[in-house]
């Protein structure tokens, strides 16, 4: 039989260097801070923080069937939606990731009603939805977390404010998601593009696997919750039934697909180009989903990756919020599908 050892050196080393590096998150991280003189690091090792506890979470979720992990904790959040137990487990691992590290000065997340404060002499805050799609818990659906980086405009040495917390997404300086689905992934940005990294089992590490993501200009897919279609304003009506539409120019009809997290359908629409809507209805004037949990992040990542993030009537990123929880109206997706969108909205405006 051939081996390594017997093939010639020629052939041996031309093999070897056909294969691709691998690259950890962490070695991302590292080369990416070389690029910024004075760097302290301290970004960095909130990374190393969320990544321990994606891992640790990731961990309980392939085991939920096993263990008294799964259905209600018996709470409701301040939402007033039921708190499933992954929740409460995925919080508290992320907060104690955070806090054990010590570079984080205060954490908000969707499942708390107040500011949790962390150390007040580090400089940078973290919003959280710890568990992105909870109803899907249960039938073994993907879910994911979702996360953004604020640096903090009070001074060092202080407790962390609401003046520090409530900061439009233009200001974040990361944000990314991990999605926990047949593999795990984590995809993030700082600003300079959108990189994703998919959890290698037997090195216990994130590994580059989706570098540079760009989100196609173009796509085949509409996301979005049609049991709630007789509440649409009349544009979004309106627009899905043009997805619905046969026609071969412009390859319509576009494919349904919804998954009910935000951040399995937002996955599937960046990689294969789409839309992702989740429009104001008449139970949910305001919008349902969460401008500093769920939408800044996501929207800076689908900007990065060349995409476009509205409300409807303003940039996402632009909003100022007023209040920890707040929700707006959101659409993400490929720039010529949101463009068309906003034709139908503006219509009706006009």
């Amino acid at each position: 039989m051939t081996t390594a050892a017997t093939l010639p050196a020629r052939n041996f080393y031309g093999c070897m260097k056909q294969k691709q590096r691998v690259i950890t998150l962490s070695q991302f991280i590292a080369e990416e801070q070389q690029k910024f003189p004075g760097a302290s690091g301290e970004l960095s090792r909130i990374f190393r923080d969320i990544k321990l506890a994606a891992k640790i979470v990731n961990r309980d979720v392939n085991k939920a069937g096993l263990v008294d992990i799964l259905g209600n904790h018996g709470t409701t959040n301040i939402q007033g939606e039921t708190v499933k137990k992954l929740d409460v487990l995925a919080n508290e691992e992320f907060i104690a990731a955070l806090a054990a590290g010590g570079d984080c000065c205060a954490v908000i997340s969707e499942e708390e009603d107040y500011i949790r404060p962390l150390n007040p002499d580090a400089k940078y805050i973290v919003a959280m939805d710890p568990l992105d799609g909870s109803s899907n818990i249960d039938v073994n659906a993907a879910i994911g977390t979702i996360f953004s980086i604020y640096k903090r405009v009070t001074p060092v040495g202080s407790e962390a404010t609401l003046e520090d917390c409530l900061q439009p997404g233009n200001k974040q300086v990361a944000a990314g998601y991990v999605i926990y689905g047949s593999s795990t992934m984590l995809v993030y940005t700082t600003g300079q593009g959108v990189n994703g990294f998919t959890l290698d089992i037997g090195i216990g590490d994130f590994c580059l696997s989706h570098p540079n993501i760009q989100v196609p200009q173009n796509g085949k897919i509409y996301s979005v919750n049609e049991g709630n279609f007789a509440q649409f304003p009349l544009p979004y009506r309106e627009y899905i039934k043009y997805c619905k539409q046969v026609d071969k120019e412009s390859h319509r009809p576009y494919s349904a697909r919804y998954i009910g997290s935000m951040v399995a359908d937002f996955h599937r629409n960046m990689i294969k180009g789409g839309i992702f809507m989740y429009p104001e209805t008449e139970s949910a004037p305001k919008g349902k989903l969460r401008l500093m949990y769920e939408c800044n992040p996501m929207s800076w990542i689908m900007e990065q990756a060349g995409g476009t993030a509205s409300t409807g009537t303003e940039r996402i990123l632009d909003v100022i919020p007023t209040e920890l929880h707040q929700r707006v109206p959101v659409i993400l997706g490929s720039k010529n599908m949101v463009s068309k969108l906003m034709e139908f909205l503006q219509q009706t405006a006009g």
